[in-house]
């Protein structure tokens, strides 16, 4: 999921190996809902595909977004073989071993940077540097890290719930903490509100209902002291956390719509909001302007890019920002029908965890939601290929889990 090359070719395989047991795919009408859903952005870019300036350009994108297709035909259709916590731990484990791994690398390769960042120099680009070494964007790499460390989380309380071993109840552990340790690491402030957002849903919805009042108490205050202590430790050694989290992103927030007034905004007000919503402000403009049907999928950032140069904003011109916006992105592309699919997208996923009082499943509703409020990750591969797959299993389970309760005898 992390790796664009490796996860084509693995979904090429993927599409493969099912095409080969085509016969097994077994499909309800509420999967073939279900499958609508997920694949209802890679429909809406073939409906308004006629409104593209660029054939090719079009075809392109619409090439990203394939596995909105693969997966949930694939993964639905095989729903009733689909193990959902299994999943759910191997991709924990695989991720978090993952990134240990590069962690070594990356002390390897750049030693120099790592002694740089242990005396306090350039922190503000620690995280970045170290996505950048794995060769993605960091808020993409947090977004899914995450998602890794919620889902360590709750298996550090199922080993508990489920009496296993004690082995295993401590490397559960010992994977939450260096989960938890990656988030901070690449430290970007929605993956880092996310998680402990998600900590919090686990907490209530896994533990309160499973537990006495004595044993909530005594795990909260135990769970708040190990995040607690861990916060505390990374800000010290991190004091641009405090800064970051504060004054640098709400600096200049008179200023939006008017960077270029700021003394070298390039070096001040990059990670601002103030930049986020000058970008949202530009972007609705020119969606205003092309209603009903958009600019084409294509043609976004282009005509994001020219829009900027038109209104004389230099800065953004310079550096091309993109919407940062997943609403304001498919407005801007897709017009009126846009921002309803994108709703109909992630907020399906949030009801399949409302429905099954999941906490896995809402803490990764919120985590996607609050992601594109301030980026556009389906209109990149790996938020593509990421929110298809887990958006296929999680529907997987909920199917299984309809169909037990639709076989219980019912009382009259």
């Amino acid at each position: 999921m992390i790796f664009r090359k490796p996860c084509s070719f693995l979904i090429i395989l993927f599409a493969v190996f099912n095409l080969i047991f085509v016969r097994k795919l077994k499909f309800t009408k509420k999967s073939w809902v279900l499958i609508l859903c997920i694949a209802s952005p890679v429909l809406l870019e073939l409906l308004l595909f006629w409104n593209n300036d660029s054939f090719s350009k079009g075809l392109k994108a619409i090439e990203k977004s394939t596995s909105l297709i693969l997966f949930p035909i694939f993964i639905i259709g095989n729903y009733q073989r689909i193990k959902f916590l299994k999943v759910l731990q191997t991709y924990c484990v695989i991720t978090t071993t993952l990134m240990v791994l590069f962690a070594i690398r990356f002390y390897i390769i750049y030693p120099d940077l790592l002694t740089k960042y242990l005396s306090r120099i350039d922190l503000f680009e620690m995280g970045y540097k170290f996505a950048a070494s794995i060769g993605i964007h960091a808020p993409a790499l947090n977004m899914h890290l995450a998602f890794v460390s919620v889902c360590a989380f709750y298996f550090v309380f199922y080993s508990f719930q489920n009496n296993e071993k004690k082995g295993l109840k401590i490397l559960r552990f010992i994977t939450f903490l260096l989960s938890f340790f990656f988030v901070l690491l690449v430290n970007t402030r929605m993956a880092l509100v996310n998680v402990l957002i998600g900590f919090v849903i686990v907490f209530i919805i896994e533990i309160k209902s499973k537990f006495s009042l004595k044993k909530i108490a005594l795990t909260f205050a135990g769970l708040v002291f190990v995040l607690g202590s861990i916060l505390f430790f990374f800000i010290e050694k991190n004091p641009y956390m405090k800064q970051k989290y504060s004054t640098v992103t709400f600096a200049y927030m008179d200023k939006v719509g008017k960077l270029d007034e700021i003394d070298h905004p390039e070096i001040y007000a990059f990670n601002t909001l103030a930049t986020r919503l000058s970008i949202w402000k530009s972007a609705w403009e020119l969606s205003i302007k092309n209603l009903p049907f958009g600019v084409g999928a294509s043609d976004g950032k282009p005509e994001l890019n020219k829009y900027y140069k038109e209104t004389n904003q230099k800065f953004l011109a310079k550096f091309e920002f993109p919407t940062h916006n997943q609403f304001l992105d498919f407005l801007l592309k897709f017009g009126i029908l846009g921002p309803l699919v994108v709703i109909l997208y992630i907020f399906t996923i949030g009801y399949l965890g409302y429905d099954l009082k999941n906490a896995v499943i809402i803490s990764f509703f919120i985590i996607f939601f609050t992601s594109n409020l301030i980026d556009d990750f389906l209109l990149r591969f790996d938020g593509i290929a990421f929110s298809g797959f887990w958006f296929s299993i999680f529907s997987s389970y909920w199917l299984q889990q309809k169909i037990v309760l639709d076989k219980e005898p019912q009382a009259f």
